[in-house]
């Protein structure tokens, strides 16, 4: 989400009108329309400053994000092969399937 939508949510759910949002956020009403449609972006600190002075605070969340390197995608299958490969095995006798169209009798 960016600081327009932050700043424009954060004035409409606290009630008050651009003006008194910018007094209490230590900016002018001209600069906090900038900052809501866009025109002009706020240092984080004004950011924080404004949506304190609405009631809120902003909070930001780290994911990890999807590798988008073929490199570092290929090297994480790998490791996971390797680690198939150093499970257990334990031989096993050949499988038993009922036959299509008899109705619970094993295959042999």
């Amino acid at each position: 989400m960016d600081a327009a939508v932050l700043l424009q949510e954060a004035r409409r759910r606290s009630g008050l009108s651009r003006r008194k949002l910018a007094r209490r956020g230590g900016t002018s009403a001209s600069t906090l329309s900038a900052y809501e449609s866009g025109a002009s972006v706020p240092s984080v600190a004004t950011l924080e400053r404004l949506l304190r002075a609405a009631g809120f605070e902003a909070e930001v969340n780290l994911r990890p994000a999807p590798p988008n390197d073929e490199r570092e995608l290929t090297e994480k299958i790998e490791v996971l092969f390797s680690f198939v490969d150093a499970l257990p095995r334990r031989q096993r006798g050949p499988l038993d399937y009922p036959r299509f169209g008899t109705a619970g009798a094993p295959r042999r």
